[in-house]
């Protein structure tokens, strides 16, 4: 029996659904598109975070602190990633929905885990907290990682089915172009605060 298994759960589930990045783009995404064509998005955020808890569990939690200066470095590639969508974003005005495309793709996302400063540092956070070195490590870390993908397949669904139920409530260009605006300004905050915080 896993001893940690309550405070891991609440740990990834304020780490999952509080406002970040990939939860801001889930739901632009969800308001613009749909869930439909939200799902690359939605498997692109719970693989590559997925995959991000098993390398931590693999080691890196040990890389970065041998070499903090990754850190920065992430900070730095994921500000740049944040900035150009918030980009991306605050100029899709058109509304014609067959003829846009969704920016955010699968590959995009899953990378983004990588240099996502909220998400590495939980990432490693998880694996500091709650795996305990010796005989268990194994057992350990996969019950994090398992809790951690249902946490961020959960998150990043409800954060789209957000956007989609905001959207039926208007229609109206200005206000639609005032939401991704909004999403637009709310990703240049998190840069912000990742400078603040971090």
């Amino acid at each position: 029996m896993y001893p940690s298994l309550v405070p891991l759960i609440f740990f990834s589930i304020a780490a999952a659904f509080t406002p970040g990045p990939n939860n801001i783009i889930g739901s632009y995404s969800g308001f613009n598109f749909g869930i439909k064509k939200s799902i690359p998005l939605i498997l692109g955020v719970t693989f590559g975070y997925t995959t991000l808890i098993t390398l931590s569990a693999g080691g890196l939690n040990v890389i970065f602190s041998t070499y903090p200066i990754l850190k920065t470095i992430i900070k730095i590639l994921g500000s740049f990633f944040l900035i150009y969508l918030a980009y991306k974003i605050s100029f899709q005005t058109k509304v014609e929905e067959k003829k846009i495309k969704n920016p955010v793709k699968f590959y995009e996302t899953f990378i983004f885990q990588f240099v996502n400063p909220k998400g590495v540092f939980a990432a490693i956070t998880s694996i500091s907290l709650f795996v305990e070195l010796g005989s268990d490590y194994l057992f350990h870390s996969l019950v994090v990682i398992g809790v951690s993908f249902c946490a961020a397949i959960t998150s990043i669904t409800s954060w789209c089915l957000l956007g989609k139920f905001l959207r039926h409530f208007s229609e109206n260009k200005k206000f639609i172009q005032m939401f991704n605006y909004t999403m637009s300004f709310s990703l240049v905050v998190c840069v912000i605060l990742i400078y603040l915080k971090i």
